[in-house]
């Protein structure tokens, strides 16, 4: 009866004219129930990008390195970066504020830090639009810096989603081993899960799938290979059902951790219904955009290019999958929680 629930579910999503391609893949937590579907070119064993559910592997990296005592989410930032680096990174009204940035602001997105990738004149989706741009670490700083921040940090109940946290952490996490982020993600996640066909993308040889904007498939390696920590990862469905069910699961960190990550913000009124709690987002299920039809939450992350990575503790059920279109975020949102509303 559910999947007949989800299959009709699928099917209306694919009659979307903005969709090309498509995969779903969903399971409970041992697999008794495991439901997949795709459209297109995808299928569970297609590469995808997953954009920003990258997020998710940087924020397993900062709380396995958290456990092994190699530091601790009040951390200052000011360790592990230099004083030009920082230097008015956060001026919020003539105060600078960039000393007092933790690791926990950059986790929660409570920095108050703008996102150059969606702020601005000249913001960097538009320029990565028009061509495939690589971005330094540099130079992602100094277009933040050319914004304003939109509050300081930790302002009650206030998070500002903003790729730069990210980007900041995945240097973070470099130093502190002295490894790239590829490397770390390799010995932390990838090979302890047995993650074959998941990677970040270094070299001109590594694969990198394409995107559609509307009708139109790009190709963005140059700029892919520029985010790595926020959003530069490749993956497969069947790969990050692999990584989800670890992630909240507790093989790759403690569980007990969640009680400290489930402190919820609402994000900017572009990013509603989405909340951030540590590294992860939450999607109530029970408000205005399901008409108050749903009960629990999803949470896990979405990607800007379609992709998704979900959990519903409610039902014990995995949600993975791609839609490929960067032109409509919300595409993965609906398709997500119709069906976790429609699964009684």
């Amino acid at each position: 009866m559910e999947t007949k629930k989800i299959e009709k579910i699928f099917n209306q999503t694919i009659k979307s004219k903005q969709l090309h391609e498509c995969v779903l893949f969903i399971e409970n937590s041992n697999g008794d129930f495991s439901y997949k579907n795709d459209y297109g070119d995808k299928h569970v064993d297609s590469s995808l990008l997953m954009a920003s559910i990258t997020k998710l592997f940087t924020t397993a990296c900062i709380l396995i390195l958290r456990e092994q005592g190699k530091l601790s989410l009040d951390d200052e930032i000011t360790e592990y970066f230099d004083s030009i680096t920082l230097s008015r990174l956060h001026l919020y009204k003539g105060q600078e504020y960039s000393s007092k940035l933790t690791i926990a602001n950059l986790l929660f997105q409570t920095s108050g830090l703008p996102d150059a990738f969606e702020e601005g004149k000249n913001t960097i989706k538009k320029r990565v639009l028009r061509e495939d741009t690589h971005f330094t670490f540099e130079e992602i700083i100094t277009l933040t810096k050319q914004l304003k921040p939109h509050f300081t940090p930790d302002t009650m109940k206030r998070a500002h989603y903003a790729d730069v946290n990210f980007d900041i952490l995945g240097e973070i996490i470099e130093n502190i081993t002295n490894s790239t982020l590829a490397d770390v993600y390799k010995s932390l996640i990838f090979e302890p899960l047995g993650l074959m066909k998941t990677y970040l993308p270094e070299s001109e040889n590594d694969f990198v799938p394409n995107i559609y904007y509307k009708d139109t498939a790009i190709f963005r390696p140059k700029f892919i290979k520029s985010c790595p920590a926020s959003g530069g990862g490749i993956s497969t469905a069947r790969e990050l059902m692999i990584f989800i069910k670890a992630f909240f699961g507790g093989k790759l960190f403690k569980k007990d951790i969640f009680h400290q990550l489930e402190k919820y913000n609402k994000l900017q009124t572009s990013m509603y219904p989405i909340q951030y709690g540590g590294g992860y987002m939450r999607i109530p299920l029970n408000g205005l955009p399901t008409l108050f039809m749903g009960k629990g939450d999803l949470i896990g992350h979405l990607g800007s290019t379609g992709s998704f990575a979900l959990y519903f503790p409610e039902k014990d059920l995995y949600l993975v999958g791609d839609v490929n279109q960067l032109a409509n975020p919300a595409l993965p949102i609906r398709l997500a929680m119709r069906i976790a509303i429609s699964i009684k």
